[in-house]
């Protein structure tokens, strides 16, 4: 069942090439089952990360690439405010999908 996650993050001012090179340089090959990733800006030094996947499972086999890219990050994110620090996680499987 195809799972998708999207992860919140905001970077530190003029950090924001930088945290796309560390995405851009991202080797995939570390992610099986990895389906499609997308960086998303959704607003000045803000953006979504979000990843589709074969399956939770897979996403779960993957979670070490994914905190080494984003030890990577660390030094350039601004913490998020409200105790979640600096990112914001949330992932599951699809419940629908309209169009392909």
């Amino acid at each position: 069942m195809t799972a998708m996650n999207v992860v919140h993050m905001r970077v530190k001012p003029g950090q924001e090439d930088e945290f796309v090179r560390i995405h851009k340089d991202m080797d995939a090959r570390n992610m099986p089952g990895v389906r499609n990733f997308w960086l998303v800006r959704s607003g000045e030094r803000s953006f979504m990360v979000v990843g589709e996947w074969d399956s939770l499972d897979a996403m779960a086999a993957a979670r070490p690439a994914m905190i080494s890219n984003l030890d990577k990050l660390r030094p350039i994110l601004e913490d998020l405010g409200g105790g979640r620090g600096l990112t914001e996680p949330w992932s599951g499987n699809v419940a629908l999908q309209l169009f392909n």
